[in-house]
């Protein structure tokens, strides 16, 4: 129980009479009988307010958050007393997720059931656990504040943004792909998925003439299907040293699980094969490529709790391994990052090598503060020697990339927020021209 302001302001108008009577004994009685009086409030106040086992209350989120985006989490409660209840709340969230509110409050009738909610955004993977909800709520007279806490301990898990997996189905269903930056890039041919209906050209097969519509519209009408073919793509994951560095609140290795993941979600539902691979300076995690969305969801198993090493990368132990592991033709998409060229000399080697039986595709993410430094106007000596580094950085990064690209190694280098659409975009292209 916790005094109210009223409660205490009664108190101190007690005094009063305490002050009084230390010049007149007979005025202790009125101070005794006024003591008496407000005892006998509050305990009548705590008898009519309903007891905390009045207030049934749950919290409502998914078991699997999402890494980096604004997870709901909703609490639902339901005043089962007599009486009109104004709610405190607070939920012991994990200390580790930026919020957008700490305390909630809701005001709810006799037999009344609402719901109050707020966002968390988790900026790491892995296991986290919720605490107690704590409530507090005024008694009927307002002389006191109760105050419990209701048990409720969850573990939850933290996975990669699972979010943008839903936001992509709704949208494709929509056909609104385009509101996520997508384009479209199909290869058409004589599958046997259909397509659309255009009009019959000279080079046209005869059989794709479509009489039906021919008839309706007083003129030649084919139809187009878009080819069907089930290939191969793999995402290799580096967690070593270079890919430990945030990016604003998030690792670039988070950025790069979340890409890959989107990316495999994508290919799968175009029907390829999806598999993947880690790697530091030893094989992490290996999936055989295969079909399916059972094949997707044990991939979001493995990859959300996949940690990151303070070691060096062992590229050629990577390649090797998949080499042996995976001898089909694939689009081998490799998310990792560059620091100098000598450095980057046995990723520019086993790639070169690599492009030799597979498509091999090397994502990185461009640096802002490297950006930023080249762009800035220099104003001191400082400014300057900054300027110049960050040239060079960018100068020997664009050097790694042309290297990589006279080898048929493709490249990615754009900013951690536009990885993704990047990474599906370039995936879409290259199917379309039929090069998996």
């Amino acid at each position: 129980m916790i005094p109210s302001r009223r409660l205490l302001g009664l108190l101190l108008f007690g005094l009063v009479p305490v002050v009084a009577a230390a010049s007149n004994d007979r005025l202790w009685i009125i101070v005794f009988v006024y003591l008496l009086l407000l005892t006998g409030l509050v305990a009548f106040d705590w008898r009519i307010t309903p007891k905390p086992a009045a207030i049934e209350v749950a919290r409502i989120n998914e078991s699997k958050l999402s890494l980096g985006a604004q997870n709901k989490i909703t609490l639902a409660l339901h005043n089962s007393s007599e009486r009109t209840l104004d709610i405190a709340i607070r939920d012991e969230f994990p200390l580790q997720f930026p919020t957008d509110t700490v305390f909630l409050q809701i005001k709810l009738a006799p037999d009344e059931v609402g719901e109050v909610a707020y966002h968390v955004r988790p900026t790491q993977r892995g296991d986290y656990r919720f605490g107690n909800i704590n409530l507090r709520y005024g008694s009927a007279l307002g002389t006191f504040q109760r105050q419990t806490a209701v048990p409720f301990d969850e573990v939850v898990k933290v996975y990669p943004n699972v979010l943008d997996v839903r936001k992509y189905d709704m949208l494709a269903r929509k056909g609104m792909l385009f509101e996520l930056g997508l384009r479209t890039a199909k290869v058409f041919g004589s599958g046997t998925e259909f397509e659309r209906l255009r009009e019959y050209s000279p080079d046209d097969e005869f059989r794709s003439i479509n009489w039906k519509a021919s008839a309706r519209r007083n003129k030649l009408i084919s139809a187009e299907y878009e080819t069907e073919r089930s290939q191969y793509v793999v995402t290799v994951l580096d967690t070593g040293r270079l890919m430990r560095p945030p990016i604003g609140d998030i690792a670039k290795l988070d950025y790069a699980i979340n890409a890959a993941l989107m990316l495999s979600y994508v290919a799968m539902l175009k029907g390829d094969h999806i598999g993947m691979l880690s790697f530091a300076d030893h094989v992490g995690r290996y999936l055989q490529p295969r079909r399916g969305k059972g094949q997707f969801y044990q991939m979001l198993e493995q990859l959300y709790n996949l940690p990151s090493q303070p070691v060096e990368s062992d590229y050629g132990r990577a390649f090797s391994y998949l080499g042996l592991k995976n001898k089909r033709r694939s689009l081998v998409v490799v998310f990792t990052d560059l620091s100098t060229l000598d450095a980057a000399r046995p990723l520019i080697s086993h790639l070169a090598r690599l492009a030799k039986t597979h498509l091999p595709v090397c994502v990185v993410m461009s640096d802002p503060n490297v950006v930023d430094y080249v762009g800035k106007a220099a104003s001191a000596s400082h400014d300057v020697y900054e300027r110049a580094v960050a040239e060079m950085v960018l100068d020997e990064r664009r050097l790694v990339l042309d290297t990589l690209n006279q080898a048929g190694v493709y490249t990615i280098d754009v900013p951690a927020n536009k990885l993704t659409v990047s990474v599906i975009n370039k995936y879409l292209e290259l199917k379309g021209r039929g090069l998996i």
